[in-house]
């Protein structure tokens, strides 16, 4: 009997439909079911995944099977993604009003994922007309001079469709990407904008799919320029569960950088002495707001809930 010719390869997955995961290797695409041991080990796949793959030469109608899911960088819930680096955090100046409190929470959030923030800021041109234009212009800099300070890349526009041309040159490199921020921003307007120029090179759904059967699709991820986009936003509602409170400094960059000055190694810039954090947001090197934002979150971890583990038997 002749035996089975498989071929492995490498590559992401971009799709995911009605427990199908397609996966993009070497310039093609494929429609892969997992092996069952991620279902009795608990592991679901991801989009984004980094993943191996078996493919039957012999059976070209036949699905690939999934057999590796690579480690990954991090997985979000909301969109269900893997391996993102980087997130546009959509704020607008008004309707909604900004909130340096919500944009420090979506901040230390996509830090603590590992995901490099880039901020995009909406509706210029409606605050310049609610409060002219000299007042306006001060705000956006003050806002500006806080965050580029910290080293967060910070982009003002008018109109949503107007971020296309700068996200051109942000997107450069090799990358995933997801769009977040609070309800009634424009994150659904910008990604209905950036999609219809992006490169869908993922070939077609098969034709299995196609027969009548109840599909579900959670999240696809489409090229644009350098990078890939996930097509879902996300974020609406945020917490820490997994920030210890030794930890929430590093999420603020110039507090961790700042907080080697202090006296004591765990100082968590509150009441102890000597304390450099402090010292820097009396001499305005670090932002009130930002100070106030961090004592606000870490006020929050010590009065969380312990979650309390099962002891293995």
């Amino acid at each position: 009997m002749k035996e089975k010719q498989i071929i492995t390869k490498e590559g992401f997955i971009y799709q995911a439909i009605s427990g199908f995961y397609y996966v993009w290797s070497e310039g093609h695409s494929y429609a892969t079911k997992p092996k069952g041991k991620f279902r009795h080990q608990q592991v679901k796949p991801l989009v984004g995944d980094h993943v191996e793959i078996e493919i039957d030469l012999d059976d070209s109608q036949s699905e690939s099977r999934l057999v590796t899911i690579f480690p990954r960088k991090n997985s979000l819930v909301r969109p269900p993604v893997a391996n993102v680096d980087d997130a546009f955090i959509v704020m607008s100046l008004v309707e909604p009003d900004f909130s340096y409190n919500l944009l420090d929470y979506f901040l230390v959030s996509i830090e603590s994922h590992q995901i490099e923030p880039i901020i995009l800021l909406t509706k210029y041109d409606l605050l310049v007309k609610s409060m002219g234009e000299a007042t306006a212009e001060s705000k956006v800099k003050e806002i500006k001079d806080v965050y580029q300070k910290i080293g967060y890349q910070v982009i003002v526009k008018n109109e949503i469709s107007a971020f296309a041309e700068e996200i051109e040159s942000v997107v450069n490199k090799d990358a995933i990407y997801i769009v977040m921020g609070q309800s009634g921003v424009g994150k659904s307007t910008l990604l209905n904008d950036l999609l219809p120029k992006a490169d869908i090179a993922t070939g077609e759904i098969s034709d299995y799919l196609n027969r009548g059967r109840h599909t579900t699709r959670e999240v696809t991820l489409y090229r644009l320029y350098q990078g890939l986009l996930a097509d879902t936003p996300g974020f609406s509602a945020i917490d820490f569960p997994q920030i210890e409170k030794e930890a929430l400094s590093q999420y603020f960059p110039e507090i961790w950088r700042k907080s080697a000055e202090c006296r004591f190694r765990g100082c968590l810039h509150q009441n102890e002495p000597n304390c450099a954090v402090k010292e820097a947001v009396e001499t305005g090197e670090i932002a009130t707001s930002r100070y106030e934002n961090y004592s606000q979150i870490l006020q929050k971890i010590e009065q969380r809930k312990p979650v309390y583990r099962k002891k293995e038997k």
